[in-house]
């Protein structure tokens, strides 16, 4: 439990969310409401329509999806991570069913969804393993630890991966080569890939230097 300005005890993913919509919150769903009951939680979020989760998203479109696509879903997930960089939130757990797509004659936009598993603490080294085993990083599985900013630029990476080869990541696989890099990717694609899934987290990318990427201009 987490507690306000007041003492009273307060939910994390609920302090979590008052946090972001204070701030505004480009790229996530916002928190209209919530019921603290005495067992459980509800939270009354917005619902875009017509809209649908990035996993079905791509099965709709027989994917994998086209690199032009991918990279407008990209380019959204990577400011919306910023801004909850800003916000001194850690998601933990960014996954394509984690992603909300809303689809409207202007093209896809993303929202990230599921604060279940988000906590303050940009800055620090996390040890309570969050999101899926399969797809931790190294750094996790060798420390036994990982921060924030490198683990988001990791997890995006994973679902880039995923919606542009149209199947799941997996972190041993990559390591030992069963899972690789579509070749026919651009090469600024494939660089921007390869810099996200890097072993070592220090020589990830930041989310800002992402967003700079040619891949983007």
């Amino acid at each position: 439990m987490f507690q306000d300005e007041n003492g009273r005890e307060m939910a994390l993913e609920l302090a979590v969310m008052l946090k972001l919509r204070t701030m505004g919150q480009p790229g996530m769903v916002f928190l209209l409401d919530w019921y603290n009951l005495e067992q459980e939680l509800i939270l009354v979020m917005e619902r875009p329509m017509p809209s649908d989760d990035l996993s079905c998203y791509v099965l709709e479109h027989r994917g994998p999806l086209s690199e032009k696509e991918a990279k407008i879903i990209l380019k959204q997930l990577v400011e919306a991570a910023i801004h909850l960089e800003n916000a001194n939130v850690f998601h933990r757990d960014i996954k394509v069913d984690n992603i909300l797509i809303e689809t409207s004659s202007e093209g896809p936009r993303v929202y990230i969804i599921d604060f279940g598993l988000s906590c303050f603490d940009y800055q620090n080294q996390h040890e309570l393993l969050c999101g899926v085993p399969e797809t931790m990083p190294l750094d996790w599985f060798v420390c036994n630890s990982y921060t924030a900013g490198p683990t988001t630029v990791w997890q995006l990476g994973v679902v880039m991966f995923e919606i542009l080869h149209k199947m799941l990541f997996s972190t041993t696989s990559y390591l030992s080569n069963n899972l690789q890099i579509n070749k026919r990717l651009s090469k600024k694609c494939q660089d921007f890939l390869t810099m996200c899934l890097m072993v070592n987290p220090m020589e990830r990318p930041t989310l800002e230097e992402l967003l700079c990427h040619p891949w983007f201009s």
